[in-house]
């Protein structure tokens, strides 16, 4: 008897190691399809496996390669809001219900992407409110890896008073406005890690063959002969032990204890600022779902770096692009918000790290096509990295939108910084506004203007409005002046605006040396 049944296991077992058809999470139950655009659908099967796709009047077949991977690309269609039915057939057949085709977008980014609807202003409100079941949500889950990943636990969710809570606030007022706009479905896709580095989301073959980027990779390979040398744990174990003896010292002696624990050597290994780690892990197995654009708010963890994020920034927005193999779709950002204390030195307010990462995010804009910032200066928190105020933020990337992406005539863009000439104590700054004319806000004064002398000397001056788009500037303690800068500090005190109170965008007139530029 245990023979025969030995027997019999044996004979089963070739059927139970063949592949059922797979479909990657992406792909799915309520999802968005992309309109107007040919729509890749994939998944796996056994190893030359005949699958066919049925969907909305076509069908299409393919064949499983060597791997078991099969690939079709649906024909075009126009937007649906009426839920259809997908039915794939290989060795198994799955049926997808209630899928539309809208609008979709990526929502990336670190913390301030991620920040959820329920932590935002108002939001008892917003997500009671939040009854749009033609909206649709997916979050990708926060893997760190060097190991190139096909798939992701997750799954596509009718947008609900249920299941908005824990999602991307910007993504989803981004995606609210724009369906209550276009009058057309939305699908949001939300891969933000709070506090990863841009480096993170760029395949690591990509910075190691670039010289731009030499010493960003050297300093990551030292980093991992150091995380993984023989010692490294015990070393952490020491750190570790050492550190419970300080924490419990002082809460013997009743003092507060707010010293951070020593992080493990698999902290940054498999964490979200390593070279190649959220590509492979987050980015990568959404990629090639068809996609109208991306928005993004990152830049707090490069600060330090602006002076490379310059380079590093676009190349990632060009890899996403080369990557996608969509041309180049639309890709809108958010600049850093105003945060940490205010200063009322001149000389100090014009030392900011923060405000050299704003300047390498504007000169993104001139770097690659079809993007666009949002600046949002003046809704920041001094005390918060986090701005609770999620909507402005969202409509002012919603803005760019509309206008660049779907022909409604609106201001989208902040005012930038144009031409400066100089004549003693006195600068006319010239801007390009437009489309809007020039307002400040609270005062006639402009707030937040320094100048400076060929001693480089900063000192705060006094400046107002003289036209639709240019500022007079004077100084009493400058009486030669060669330069001047505008919201130039963490967190600057300002107040100009267009008539559509977008805010003027932090500038300066100079090319002195960053602070941030690396030293030989």
């Amino acid at each position: 008897m245990k023979h025969t049944t030995l027997l019999a296991l044996l004979a089963l077992a070739p059927l139970a190691a063949r592949a059922e058809l797979r479909l990657p999470a992406i792909i799915g139950d309520n999802m968005v399809l992309q309109q107007k655009q040919a729509g890749k659908i994939w998944g796996w099967d056994n190893p030359g496996a005949d699958v066919t796709v049925a969907f909305g009047g076509q069908t299409l077949s393919a064949k499983a390669d060597a791997k078991g991977k099969w690939t079709v690309s649906l024909n075009p269609g126009a937007a649906n809001a009426k839920p259809s039915t997908m039915t794939i057939k290989g060795s198994s057949t799955k049926e997808l219900k209630n899928i539309l085709v809208g609008e979709v977008w990526i929502c990336s980014g670190q913390s301030n992407m991620q920040w959820n609807v329920g932590q935002s202003l108002d939001a008892d409100l917003e997500i009671a409110t939040a009854k749009y079941p033609k909206i649709r949500l997916i979050s990708v889950p926060q893997v760190g890896t060097q190991e190139p990943q096909d798939d992701f636990k997750g799954a596509w969710a009718e947008c609900s008073p249920q299941t908005v809570p824990g999602f991307s606030a910007v993504g989803y007022f981004f995606g609210r406005g724009l369906h209550q706009i276009l009058d057309v479905p939305i699908g949001l896709i939300n891969n933000a890690w709070g506090g990863s580095a841009a480096e993170a989301w760029v395949r690591r073959d990509v910075l190691e063959k670039d010289p731009r980027f030499k010493i960003l990779m050297e300093n990551t390979k030292r980093n991992e002969a150091s995380l993984t040398a023989p010692d490294a744990k015990a070393k952490w174990e020491k750190a570790m032990a050492e550190w419970k003896k300080r924490a419990e010292a002082a809460k013997a002696a009743g003092k507060p204890f707010t010293e951070r624990a020593p992080g493990g050597p698999d902290g940054w290994l498999r964490g979200n600022a390593r070279p190649g780690n959220i590509y492979n892990g987050v980015l990568l197995p959404t990629i090639g779902y068809g996609i109208k654009g991306a928005i993004w708010y990152q830049g707090e963890s490069n600060a330090g770096r602006a002076y490379e994020y310059a380079s590093l920034f676009p190349l990632m927005i060009q890899h996403w692009r080369q990557e996608w193999q969509q041309g180049d779709f639309p890709f809108y950002w958010v600049q850093l918000a105003d945060f940490m204390a205010e200063k009322t030195d001149a000389m100090q307010a014009t030392t900011s790290q923060w405000a050299e990462l704003r300047e390498s995010q504007t000169k993104t804009q001139s770097a690659i096509k079809n993007g666009g910032q949002a600046v949002i200066i003046d809704i920041g928190e001094g005390k918060d990295i986090h701005p609770k105020n999620k909507r402005d933020v969202a409509e002012r990337l919603t803005r760019w939108a509309l206008a660049k992406d779907y022909g409604i005539n609106v201001i989208y863009r902040s005012p930038e910084f144009k031409a400066a000439t100089f004549k003693d104590n006195t600068a006319t700054v010239s801007f390009d506004t437009f489309g809007s004319s020039l307002q400040t806000f609270d005062t006639q004064e402009i707030k937040g203007v320094v100048v400076c002398g060929a001693d480089k000397k900063w000192f705060w001056a006094d400046a107002k409005v003289t036209g639709p788009d240019k500022i007079t500037v004077t100084s009493k303690d400058v009486p030669k002046i060669v330069a001047v800068r505008y919201a130039w500090s963490d967190n600057p005190v300002c107040n100009l605006f267009n008539k559509e109170w977008l805010p003027v965008t932090p500038f300066r007139s100079d090319d002195f040396e960053m602070l941030t530029k690396p030293k030989p």
